[in-house]
């Protein structure tokens, strides 16, 4: 019952963008395990994994809004952020999206929002699930110096 009212949520959402053209702000991660596993979580209303992360709120700073972020989503309390991995910008939806990614480290994963978060899950870089998204296979690539990094997302 949750994945298609999250389902309409989106597609709701994505035809508003197209129409109003909002300038927004979202913050991601590379998260790393303990093993040097990744982080990924697959959201309710997509079929891609994703790094987690979301919208940043008006004045809110970009750290704060990660650690909100995977705390709300994915019960992680104790984020520990190494360092900024670049800021990308987005046009794909219709809005103009302003990306930080981060390289953060956690301990272990807490309780799943499940309203919005399908799965919450670690992967070997080497193993990474079928369907990640072609910006996170991006993401991931910058990450382990396999690529440049790159202002698009």
């Amino acid at each position: 019952m949750l994945r298609p009212l999250a389902t309409l949520i989106n597609r709701s959402l994505r035809i508003y963008w197209r129409i109003a053209k909002p300038v927004t702000f979202g913050v991601r991660a590379v998260v790393l395990g303990p093993d040097g596993r990744l982080l990924l979580v697959k959201h309710t209303y997509d079929k891609y994994w994703y790094l987690p992360g979301g919208a940043m709120k008006r004045g809110e700073a970009a750290e704060a809004a990660l650690r909100r972020e995977v705390k709300e989503e994915i019960g992680i309390a104790d984020l520990a952020i190494e360092r900024k991995l670049g800021t990308y910008v987005s046009t794909r939806e219709g809005k103009r999206d302003t990306i930080e990614v981060f390289v953060a480290r956690a301990a272990a994963l807490g309780k799943r929002q499940r309203l919005e978060i399908a799965a919450a899950e670690w992967f070997a870089p080497e193993a990474l699930p079928e369907g990640v998204s072609p910006a996170t296979q991006r993401r991931i690539a910058e990450f382990q110096g396999k690529q440049p990094v790159q202002p698009v997302w």
